[in-house]
């Protein structure tokens, strides 16, 4: 599971969904929670908080260009590559954190990962959890 601490820097809101961003060193993440103008608010803005999401949720692209949906989309560098005959383990350094990804080998093999390499990671909004951090 992939950690990152950071935030709440705004909160938009409608019916039983919010979107909350969280600020991590400058780069602003996305994450819906089941909460919003019809349910009470647990997370509030300024809250510091932890986004997690797991290594199977974060996807690695090479020389993107253009327009995307994803909004979670930020620089790494690739520091290390486990592959397997099927699963391909990628880290990633990331504001001198570690985010893990799990793609297929194949995909690491098409992409021709190497070590140093400069790529965005991405992370559907749906797919990063909130936690509160103790106070």
């Amino acid at each position: 599971m992939n950690k990152i601490k950071g935030k709440i820097v705004n909160i938009e809101s409608s019916d039983n969904l919010s979107i909350i961003q969280v600020n991590v060193d400058g780069d602003v993440f996305s994450s819906i929670v089941l909460e919003g103008k019809k349910t009470p608010l647990n997370y509030k803005i300024k809250d510091a908080v932890t986004l997690l999401f797991k290594e199977t949720e974060v996807g690695l692209a090479k020389n993107l260009n253009g327009m995307i949906s994803l909004r979670n989309r930020f620089p790494g560098t690739v520091k290390k590559i486990d592959k397997g005959p099927i699963l391909a383990k990628v880290t990633l350094n990331y504001k001198k954190q570690s985010i893990e990804s799990i793609i297929s080998t194949q995909s690491a093999l098409h992409m021709k990962l190497e070590i140093k390499d400069e790529v965005e990671w991405l992370v559907k909004t749906n797919e990063v959890t909130l936690m509160k951090n103790p106070a």
